[in-house]
């Protein structure tokens, strides 16, 4: 797990903490808890899984996304340098993808019915050729639910097949 705070902490004097985060003097006769260290508390009490609701399914639409956008060049889903790979997240397990240019041509379909919950595009066309740079238009269509549309931009490298 990873906790973000605005203001890092440093051990010193000036930021000298007592548990609970109060300020307190270098002199506090106190015994420190937790080394003088701040101390963060959370819970997970109202964290819960949502079945066949309808109105979770339609608003877990909302988290459907393509990553990296904008594509430029590269991602760090990619493990050759031959290979571009962008993932459509949050996925359901049931959908049918499918990959418009911005004239309405179709590039490439997917049927998604698995329990990952993502999908690879290796940003190729439904013949395995190379898309070009531009603006691409993402639809998914989740049975009994509803849609989502996203829009996309990349910008592919050329392929240096005289580096290899």
């Amino acid at each position: 797990m990873r906790l973000r705070v605005a203001k890092s902490y440093q051990k010193g004097y000036s930021s000298f903490y007592v548990s609970g985060g109060a300020p307190a003097s270098p002199d506090t006769a106190a015994a420190p808890v937790n080394l003088n260290y701040p101390q963060y508390v959370f819970n997970t009490a109202d964290i819960e899984t949502h079945t066949n609701d309808a109105e979770t399914a339609v608003n877990a639409l909302d988290l459907i996304n393509i990553v990296p956008n904008p594509y430029y060049a590269y991602s760090t889903y990619e493990k050759t340098a031959l290979s571009n790979i962008v993932k459509i997240t949050n996925l359901p397990e049931k959908c049918d993808i499918s990959i418009y240019t911005l004239n309405g041509t179709l590039i490439r379909k997917y049927k998604k019915d698995d329990t990952k919950t993502s999908l690879d595009w290796d940003l190729k066309n439904a013949a395995r050729i190379p898309i070009a740079s531009g603006m691409y238009i993402i639809y998914i269509k989740v049975p009994d639910v509803g849609e989502k549309t996203l829009k996309w931009f990349g910008v592919l490298r050329p392929i240096d097949l005289e580096s290899y």
